[in-house]
């Protein structure tokens, strides 16, 4: 029995070879997606899973009244340690504040990430060295590893991990230092580095003041995070007033919370951060579910389309004797078969996309890897697309009535009718969604790639420098001032300057009071030309000048919404305090998007001296577009004598790059709209054009009979297209409002938004009803075309 169905099965396919190609093809192509969304999800859900305290293991973080930040004092993880017995362990982390130089005879490597890792924190996080996680001796010692990628860097023929000593900085620095040994980097983890600093303990001398350190805490299983929320709040406002450093009110105090944040929120949607990396998981998630739907609804449409040629055959089996069971289950292996050969083809076409896809999301995703589950994972998707696909069209071809189908009554019931017609415009309402969503995705970005951004980073470029600037100078720093005026003698360059932080990264926060209020704004230290060099513009007052001396003492500039914060009106020469200095105003800036267009622009103030901030280390350059080659070329000639700490190893990047990567998420969500908009549609069209098929050969004789009595081609194809057309522009009517909730929720997210568009749904509706038409009347001009005689001669 099983053999005589394999051979129904096979001349079935064989038979309707164009529709069986258009199906398996269809779903092979939804599945390739499928599968390719599979493999990202479960990698972007997945870091620090190999950590055996995953589950156990909490950020520390702070609650302010204006924000909510991960960076804590040092001490307080002690203090929690200390004072809570259900938390096991705590540790402390500290990134590298810039890129380190180490060289080692003619190798010269340069470090992005060096992370500061108490011992606690690495037996947290499980950072383990090559050799081993070894406890520092005292307080003082740092053992310090490179990763394995670094250390073929530094070390391209070292065969052992004995500890090498190395020279640090430019090499006429003096410093030096020894490196203990390897350690690999977990590329799939929150904790990537070129190397790892491990001390006994970090940051324990330091005040409250001092919010430099990120803390973990790993807790015993089954622990009340709630409560144990609370009570290191109450502690944590216990040590603000025992600090005596910490100049805060006792309301101030009570305004501040803390949060425990668990470690599998910290890639995708860390309660102290970005959540878009998040949201554009979950959208490419539920896109790549919906294009497996629209494919397994198209299977089930052609399938139903071609029952009434499977209808006598049921009805003769039944009549032999045939139970409903053995049909359903006939049926149901033969679109297993079918299943089977679209997910051959579905790894074929998903390995042939993996590199694009890769480069997309800067991922290193192999469809062999074992470690993605796919072993199981297919095996369960073919049961699922089998049963969802095939299930429906099983029970219905299994359930003709001998009676009926003999007489081919089932293909133009009511039932079959209405049932298609709702799964066409299912289809379509899906594939006018994406479209809809990616002209408004791309209408946004194209806002934010033209709109002022109230600053210029064209021609200016970020010199990556590790020499600090500070004025007046604190410990290890040096003045700015006579290394500017070496750069200002390159012909070509117009303006330079050193700041703490460069648009597009964060910047640092601090607490200031004006007018009566006090509140935590972001801090700025910059150095004279900052705001020229990035044409920065100036609403009221003046910019920094040398001909003030008390620019560099005690002179401030603020934005527009840190004007609006405070409340000050006229606001030149007010006074705002902040790091026990009481700071003149002495110019207004206008709002400019440092942090893009999905971040507020925050109240900001710019000062030249803040003891309480971080040292000066970007260089900024503003250089003549047509000199641009020969200026990059002197600095780097020049730059041993131009700045001696820095040394021989000039690094640069244009700052317009930098600033770019802000809209990169936003790019990558384009894209995959695109493809997906592209799918839907094709996926669409292809069961439209098998549909039209059918349904044009089911009416072959009516054709004939109209083409004899007088019909035009035109009124002919009129005639098909109107019922398709129909149901396209239902589709649409039905598909505006969900797209119209899930793109203005998508817009929510941007601070900086163009007003709601109409154009893409006029556009999306043409655009659809245009391919429907196109594709109908490509599969009705062959019946059109055909000699009437042909459809009449039996009849």
């Amino acid at each position: 029995m099983f053999k005589l169905n394999l051979k129904i099965a096979l001349r079935n396919l064989w038979r309707n070879k164009g529709i069986a190609a258009i199906n398996i093809g269809g779903l092979a192509i939804a599945l390739a997606a499928f599968i390719l969304v599979t493999l990202y999800f479960t990698y972007e859900t997945s870091f620090d899973k190999e950590n055996p305290n995953y589950e156990n293991i909490y950020v520390v973080g702070i609650t302010y009244p204006e924000f909510k930040t991960n960076y804590v004092a040092a001490p307080f993880a002690e203090a929690i340690r200390q004072n809570f017995p259900e938390v096991v362990s705590a540790g402390v982390i500290k990134d590298s504040a810039f890129e380190l130089t180490i060289k080692k005879g003619k190798n010269t490597l340069f470090t992005k990430k060096i992370l500061q890792v108490s011992y606690d924190a690495a037996k947290i996080l499980n950072i383990q060295p090559a050799n081993g996680l070894i406890k520092p001796a005292g307080e003082t010692e740092r053992l310090t590893y490179l990763s394995t990628e670094s250390m073929k860097t530094l070390f391209p023929n070292k065969q052992d991990d004995e500890p090498e000593m190395v020279g640090f900085g430019a090499s006429t620095s003096g410093i030096s230092g020894v490196i203990n040994g390897s350690i690999k980097n977990n590329l799939h983890s929150n904790f990537t580095f070129d190397g790892v600093s491990i001390g006994n303990e970090l940051g324990k001398n330091d005040h409250y003041n001092m919010n430099d350190y990120t803390i973990y805490l790993q807790v015993k299983p089954a622990t009340d995070v709630e409560n144990l929320e609370q009570k290191i709040t109450g502690l944590y406002r216990t040590e603000l007033l025992k600090d005596k450093s910490e100049e805060k009110s006792i309301k101030e105090i009570k305004g501040i919370s803390t949060f425990l944040d668990p470690l599998a929120n910290q890639h995708l949607k860390p309660k102290a951060g970005n959540d878009a990396p998040y949201k554009i998981l979950i959208a490419i998630s539920v896109l790549g579910v919906l294009i497996l739907v629209i494919a397994c609804i198209n299977f089930t449409n052609l399938s139903i389309a071609q029952a009434g040629k499977r209808a006598k055959e049921v009805g003769i089996k039944k009549v032999m004797g045939a139970y409903r069971f053995q049909l359903t289950k006939q049926f149901l292996v033969e679109i297993l078969m079918q299943c089977l050969v679209a997910i051959i083809l579905a790894l074929i076409i998903a390995e042939l996309a993996l590199p694009r896809f890769n480069s997309l999301f800067q991922v290193h995703l192999s469809i062999w890897d074992t470690a993605n589950g796919l072993f199981w994972k297919i095996p369960l998707i073919l049961v699922l697309i089998t049963f969802c696909a095939g299930i429906y069209p099983a029970i219905v071809l299994s359930g003709f009535k001998p009676s009926l189908v003999l007489k081919g009554n089932f293909s133009t019931s009511k039932q079959s009718y209405w049932l298609r017609n709702a799964l066409l415009v299912f289809q379509f309402s899906m594939a006018v969604i994406f479209i809809i969503g990616l002209f408004i995705i791309n209408s946004q970005l194209k806002y934010m790639r033209s709109e002022d951004l109230g600053f210029n980073v064209n021609q200016v470029v970020y010199v990556k420098n590790l020499t600090m600037f500070n004025n007046p100078a604190k410990f290890g720093s040096i003045d700015f001032e006579p290394v500017r005026q070496k750069m200002l003698k390159v012909p070509g360059i117009k303006s330079a300057t050193v700041a703490t932080f460069i648009p597009g990264g964060q910047n640092g926060i601090n607490s200031y009071a004006a007018n009566g209020i006090k509140a935590n704004i972001d801090f700025v230290n910059v150095e004279f030309d900052y705001f020229e060099t990035l044409d920065i513009k100036l609403k009221e007052g003046r910019f920094f000048s040398n001909k003030f001396k008390t620019d560099t003492i005690n002179s401030a500039i603020v934005n527009e919404s840190a004007v609006a914060k405070y409340g000050i009106k006229n606001p030149i020469g007010k006074i705002i305090r902040g790091c026990d200095i009481d700071y003149k105003i002495v110019g207004v800036i206008k709002d400019f998007k440092t942090q893009g267009f999905e971040n507020a622009i925050q109240p900001t103030i710019y000062t030249i001296k803040d003891p309480c901030g971080s040292f000066k280390t970007e260089i900024l350059l503003k250089i003549e577009q047509n000199k641009m080659a020969d200026v990059l070329a002197t600095l780097k000639a020049q730059w041993p004598e131009i700045n001696k700490l820095d040394g021989e190893d000039f690094r640069y990047v244009f700052l317009d790059e930098l600033y770019g990567k802000l809209f990169k998420k936003q790019e990558q969500l384009e894209s995959v709209f695109f493809t997906a908009a592209v799918l839907t549609i094709f996926i669409a069209l292809l069961g439209l054009y098998a549909f039209a098929k059918y349904i044009t050969n089911g009416r072959l004789k009516e054709i004939a009979v109209r083409k004899i009595l007088g019909a035009t081609d035109v009124q002919l194809l009129k005639l098909i297209n109107s019922s398709f057309f129909y149901l396209v522009v239902v589709a649409n009517i039905v598909s505006w409002p969900i797209a119209y909730v899930v793109t203005n929720m998508w817009l929510k997210t941007f601070a900086y938004r163009i007003d709601f568009p109409v154009l893409p749904f006029v556009t999306t509706t043409l655009i659809t009803i245009l391919l429907t038409i196109i594709t109908v009347s490509i599969q009705a001009k062959k019946a059109v075309n055909a000699n009437p005689v042909d459809a009449l001669k039996y009849e």
